[in-house]
């Protein structure tokens, strides 16, 4: 297959978030009876939209949260992001030697995505070709954002990759017909191979995958 487009997802593969943003959901559901590990946080949250994680909680705990808990939630993760959100490693060097399009499709609102990429260095990069779901009112594990993210970039499915870290997109992207490749993190290796993505542990890694050294 020779790749014409790599639709990227945001946290987690472009921006190292997913670690933040889960340990403030866990202490803020924390005061609500709600415990779980951070490495469990991993495999049931990230990838998937706020709604569902809330409904998560809540089912767990029995009872619904504060009307407050999304917007508390979204101000707390926003200032955090404003000072601690980084590039993933060799991601920066790995899009600067791409000669492909490339564009980014996530799951989070248009407004999140811009300030991740902004505060890690990224968002030059990717400025005219960011995709939300909340543009399309799909969100993953429904293929929808990685098939406006083709369409919108003039491509066809058997040309592009998604590049994914959450069981959720690789269910997304897999169901959308295309080859997708799961960044490995540790916490994610068996569920992304058993959704039937490819493994790769670094952006080295990818580029040679990729044959793009």
């Amino acid at each position: 297959m020779e790749v014409k487009c790599i639709i990227f997802d945001c946290d987690g593969v472009l921006v190292d978030t997913e670690k933040i943003g889960n340990e403030i959901l866990l202490s803020m559901a924390a005061e609500h009876g709600f415990e779980m590990k951070i490495e469990d946080a991993y495999s049931n949250f990230n990838g998937r939209n706020l709604k569902e994680c809330f409904l998560h909680v809540e089912d767990s705990i029995g009872k619904k949260l504060p009307d407050t808990f999304e917007s508390e939630y979204r101000e707390r993760s926003f200032e955090a992001f404003k000072t601690q959100v980084k590039p993933m490693d060799g991601v920066v060097a790995f899009i600067d030697k791409l000669k492909i399009p490339y564009c980014v499709a996530s799951s989070g609102p248009v407004d999140k995505i811009r300030l991740n990429l902004e505060v890690a260095g990224l968002l030059e990069k990717f400025e005219g070709k960011i995709f939300s779901s909340y543009q399309i009112k799909s969100w993953k594990p429904e293929p929808g954002i990685f098939l406006h993210a083709a369409k919108e970039m003039g491509f066809d499915i058997k040309d592009c990759i998604v590049v994914e870290d959450s069981k959720a997109g690789v269910m997304a992207g897999i169901s959308g017909g295309f080859k997708v490749y799961g960044f490995a993190n540790g916490h994610n290796n068996e569920e992304l191979e058993k959704g039937g993505a490819i493994l790769f542990k670094s952006y080295e890694e990818l580029s040679i995958l990729l044959q793009l050294e």
